[in-house]
C-alpha cells in the first residue's frame, strides 16, 4: 500500500516536496520547490544510485546534492511531456545554470513521416519539441518553468 504526503524540501527548505512511499523500504521524493528528486536508493554505494549517475550529463552530476542528515542524494529532475513540453537543467556548471523550458508543437500530418517513433517501426510522432520556444528560468524558478509549458496553471 502506498502512502504520500507533502513535506518540507530538505534541499531548498520549500514547502512543496512530494513524498510517496512505494514500498515498505522505498520512498520517492520530488520537490516542486527546487526541481530536484531523490529516493531511498539514491545513496552512495547503492547499486541503483551508481547506475543512475552513470548515464547523467556532466551538469547533472555537478548539481547532485547530498542531504547530510539522511545521506540521500538529490538530482535535477527532467520533465518530458510529449504533448506539452520539456523542462531540464541547462548551463555550463553548478554556478551557472537554470531550468530550460521548451514547448511542444504539433507536427503537421504531412510532415509526420519525417518523425518516426523511436523503436516502433511504422509509427510516427504527433508532437515535437520546439527548441526555438525555449526559455531559461533561474534555479529557484522551477514552478515558473513548469507553468511556461502548461504543466501547472499560471
Amino acid at each position: 500500500m502506498t502512502h504520500d504526503e507533502i513535506i518540507e524540501c530538505p534541499k531548498s527548505g520549500g514547502n512543496l516536496c512530494y513524498k510517496i512511499q512505494v514500498s515498505p523500504d522505498v520512498n520517492q521524493y520530488l520537490s516542486l520547490s527546487c526541481g530536484f528528486y531523490s529516493n531511498s536508493l539514491m545513496k552512495e554505494g547503492e547499486e541503483f544510485y551508481e547506475q543512475t549517475i552513470e548515464g547523467l550529463p556532466e551538469l547533472h552530476k555537478d548539481l547532485l546534492w547530498k542531504d547530510e542528515k539522511t545521506g540521500l542524494i538529490w538530482a535535477p529532475n527532467l520533465i518530458n511531456q510529449p504533448e506539452q513540453g520539456m523542462v531540464f537543467a541547462q548551463g555550463t556548471d553548478k554556478d551557472n545554470w537554470g531550468w530550460m523550458a521548451v514547448k511542444a508543437v504539433k507536427i503537421a500530418e504531412e510532415d509526420r513521416k519525417n518523425h518516426p517513433f523511436p523503436g516502433k517501426p511504422g509509427m510516427f510522432l504527433e508532437y515535437k519539441m520546439d527548441m526555438k520556444s525555449g526559455k531559461l528560468f533561474k534555479e529557484r524558478d522551477y514552478l515558473d518553468a513548469l507553468s511556461f509549458i502548461g504543466i501547472i496553471p499560471e
